[in-house]
């Protein structure tokens, strides 16, 4: 079964620098039919503009999850890390007890745009913790690579759960395919262009929910990107 979710039916925040869109209940926005979709608790769209972002701020208990599209990512944090975060690359939070981070456009005058991603962990009160990881654009390019598990590649970052990220970047015509062993599914995220699903035709900010499937196939008539969530 298949449940879609256009991108004009999110919730959405506006601000003078920032312009987020909701894909489940977040801050003010609260939606009975999308609190979550299993341990998958939040994708925010955040467009940003130059110079704006969030100051200091605290999470406890979450698995956070940066994905940036378009600009550059300042990020500084309480366990002392430092960087600017930019597309092929992945950033992971396990904020765990507790940490303090914050997040602003690198650029003065450009806008930073990404997706933020949270997932209940499976066990509370662990030790915070932090990686970055490198995404290859060429092992993305027009087939599923997975880029978070909780048994990590190299490549990969960790994720406190029964849960796995997977990417697809298409330049061209192209089918792909990822298979849901029994038992899982999958949220799947249109971050940018077009693709096709089933009969449906999907555009950016559009999602689908999978169940009870074994397979989902993805297929692109132009450039596009994608990520999919396999769920227990």
């Amino acid at each position: 079964m298949m449940t879609f979710r256009k991108s004009e039916d999110r919730g959405r925040t506006q601000l003078d620098w920032l312009d987020s869109r909701h894909s489940f209940s977040f801050g003010d926005y609260r939606d009975p039919a999308y609190m979550s979709f299993g341990d998958l608790r939040v994708i925010n769209e955040d467009t940003i503009k130059g110079g704006g972002g969030f100051p200091p701020h605290p999470h406890q208990d979450m698995e956070i999850v940066t994905y940036v599209l378009s600009g550059a990512l300042q990020h500084r944090d309480s366990l002392g890390n430092g960087s600017v975060i930019r597309p092929d690359r992945i950033q992971r939070m396990s904020a765990g007890t507790g940490m303090v981070h914050a997040e602003f456009n690198a650029s003065h005058d450009q806008p930073l745009h990404l997706l933020q991603i949270w997932i209940t962990p499976s066990q509370p009160g662990l030790a915070p913790s932090y990686e970055e990881k490198d995404i290859d654009p060429r092992a993305i390019a027009n087939k599923f690579v997975r880029i978070a598990a909780p048994d990590p590649l190299q490549t990969e970052v960790r994720l406190v759960q029964d849960a796995e990220i997977w990417a697809a970047r298409f330049d061209r015509s192209e089918e792909a395919i990822h298979m849901l062993a029994p038992g899982r599914r999958a949220w799947v995220q249109v971050a940018r262009g077009a693709v096709e699903i089933g009969s449906h035709a999907l555009h950016a900010g559009d999602a689908v929910s999978v169940n009870d499937v074994d397979r989902v196939t993805v297929r692109a008539g132009e450039p596009a990107e994608i990520l999919l969530f396999d769920l227990a």
